[in-house]
């Protein structure tokens, strides 16, 4: 019988020991604290419950007093009711009493949004936000509304600049769109809709885009899943550290509304814009005269290059810097000034962000063997190239 109880009250003292360890050992993973003193080299695993909440306030706060809303108004025009009245002969029968076209135009409005770049009052937005107005208006977000001008706009990439007349303006610096990476946490920052600036989260889905939106303009957008909707236009694509690094411009939906696809100008190609609008108010843009393929490709295995790296030359304009340089139609170009060449839309806008007349080495592989060639760079006109686009259909 004395036997037993002792037994009993070693169990219990037994039982309460390893309560006390495991209790210890939830308090050590709580505090993180190591469960398991003799041991320090244990790994301790995080407990989900006890991790810090991410926020962006910090960033939104400093990113969001650079971000406007830009109001364009554009009369509609109208075709004349009697074309006719201009006429001589017609006016002869009806006088000066012809019917005119009536004077009050109705007008539309359009909404989207910008990014303070300069203290001193310069705005980059799209083009498509302020294409075709005779009035715009910036409201900032110190509850003021400006009227603003158009410095310059370029429909290639679908970038403008305005210029309101104030100074010392909250600015959002213009970060590397070439260091961000696929995965990256981004805000997308706007009006979208009018219902006032918002801030939604996503990441960076990919790079170098094409939409085939924009009619065979330069294109190398960054996706985001960041919702963006109508009115976003123009707006800020911003990194965690409160940098800007896109402008908002496209989205790809079949209702017309965020689906996860949207597309922003990556910040390189807008400062280069920038600063060729604000300096001589139009954009410029090298041309090498040549059409280029994707390796492997239909066309390219005709051409009889069927794998490799680098773009294959299918036509060469006459009178042409390739031309000039012999250039020929089945040529491999795989590096552009010692880079590398990863596909003909990357080729394309890096040719077009360097200067007309500047002269760029291609390494370029012919009949089996690679070779140096130098090439002096022409100037793109995009009416030209539209001119000749529509003479090749």
């Amino acid at each position: 019988m004395r036997a037993g109880i002792i037994v009993s009250l070693l169990l219990a003292v037994s039982l309460l020991g390893a309560c006390n360890r495991d209790k210890g050992s939830r308090f050590a993973l709580e505090s993180g604290s190591n469960p398991n003193p003799n041991n320090s080299s244990a790994p301790v695993a995080p407990n989900p419950a006890v991790m810090p909440v991410a926020s962006y306030a910090d960033t939104v706060s400093k990113a969001t007093p650079a971000v406007v809303t830009i109001h364009s108004e554009s009369r509609m025009r109208q075709p004349q009711q009697f074309p006719f009245t201009d006429d001589p002969f017609f006016r002869r029968f009806f006088g000066e009493r012809a019917p005119q076209q009536a004077p009050n135009q109705p007008t539309r409005q359009g909404l989207g949004s910008g990014v303070i770049v300069r203290e001193d009052g310069y705005i980059l937005t799209n083009h498509h936000v302020i294409d075709g107005a005779d009035k715009i208006s910036v409201d900032m977000n110190d509850k003021r509304s400006l009227e603003a001008q158009v410095v310059g706009s370029d429909p290639p990439s679908d970038l403008a600049v305005l210029k309101v007349n104030a100074t010392g303006l909250p600015v959002l610096p213009l970060g590397d769109s070439d260091r961000t990476r696929v995965g990256d946490v981004v805000l997308a920052i706007g009006n979208p809709l009018g219902v006032g600036q918002t801030v939604t989260m996503g990441i960076i889905s990919a790079k170098g885009r094409q939409t085939g939106l924009s009619n065979g303009s330069f294109e190398d957008f960054l996706q985001t899943d960041a919702p963006i909707n109508r009115g976003n236009s123009g707006g800020a694509l911003v990194s965690t550290n409160g940098e800007l690094i896109g402008i908002n411009s496209q989205i790809l939906s079949p209702s017309g509304g965020s689906i996860g696809l949207g597309f922003a100008v990556p910040s390189n190609m807008a400062r280069n814009v920038m600063e060729q609008l604000i300096n001589a108010g139009k954009v410029r843009r090298g041309q090498l005269g040549i059409v280029v393929l994707p390796i492997p490709s239909e066309e390219a295995s005709k051409l009889g290059v069927t794998q490799g790296p680098g773009v294959v030359v299918y036509q060469v304009q006459s009178g042409s810097g390739a031309d000039r340089a012999g250039l020929r139609q089945g040529d491999v170009i795989t590096a552009l000034n010692g880079q590398a060449v990863a596909d003909p839309n990357s080729f394309r806008n890096a040719i077009a962000s360097t200067p007309p007349g500047t002269e760029i080495t291609l390494t370029v592989k012919r009949g089996g063997s690679e070779q140096q060639v130098r090439a002096t760079l022409g100037e793109f006109h995009p009416e030209a190239e539209r001119a000749r686009d529509q003479d090749n259909q």
